[in-house]
């Protein structure tokens, strides 16, 4: 791979999950800081935003996929043109974390990479009194025995949204995308940056 300073470098993430976990709202609140509580089914949707960082554009695009797992031609093609992936189960539903198990072990085949940046998500933990899953036992499987990462969410409250997509990007690879000089200059990213989408409740900004 040339290591030729480009005027742009992209990196897409995708959000997996079963039907009902919170993929949408916790892309939402992210991107536009809302909250729609009412669960809206979804096909699949590509965001996409630039953003500036070290000097470098990078063109973050966040692919939101269906959770009925009834596209899985779609499913595989989305695994396979995607850098970093998002798991995400909910607290209150154990089901939706075995369906995380069964996820990783599909991106590990088709990616054919045990090194794959993978992030497991805990949404809803808004719902503490109805919680079924333990944070100590699944943080103990995410990273001890799958090595992967895990943060506990709630889209709802806002909680550790911004730190799930910074783990993302994190993970993605994005130094391998840029110069020797400029993979220096943002070896730090995003820990050291203060590091949040463009807009606010202010100034949001729908995408579509």
């Amino acid at each position: 791979m040339s290591l030729e300073v480009k005027e742009k470098t992209q990196v897409r993430l995708v959000f997996l999950g079963a039907a009902g976990v919170g993929k949408t709202a916790l892309i939402q609140r992210f991107l536009q800081d809302t909250f729609e509580p009412k669960h809206r089914r979804t096909v699949e949707e590509l965001h996409s935003k630039e953003y500036d960082i070290g000097g470098v554009k990078i063109t973050v695009e966040i692919l939101d996929t269906s959770g009925s797992y009834s596209f899985p031609a779609m499913r595989k093609l989305s695994i396979q043109n995607s850098d970093a992936f998002a798991l995400v189960y909910a607290v209150d539903d154990p089901e939706s974390l075995e369906a995380v198990k069964t996820l990783r072990d599909e991106i590990l085949e088709i990616k054919e990479d045990k090194n794959t940046p993978i992030v497991v998500v805990g949404n809803k933990t808004d719902r503490e009194k109805e919680r079924r899953v333990s944070n100590e036992d699944v943080l103990s499987t995410v990273e001890m025995e799958w090595n992967n990462s895990y943060v506990e969410a709630s889209a709802k409250d806002n909680v550790n949204v911004v730190e799930v997509f910074k783990e993302l990007l994190q993970q993605a690879n994005l130094p391998s995308r840029l110069s020797p000089a400029l993979r220096r200059r943002r070896e730090t990213f995003p820990k050291d940056l203060n590091f949040r989408p463009p807009m606010n409740k202010n100034h949001s900004c729908i995408l579509s």
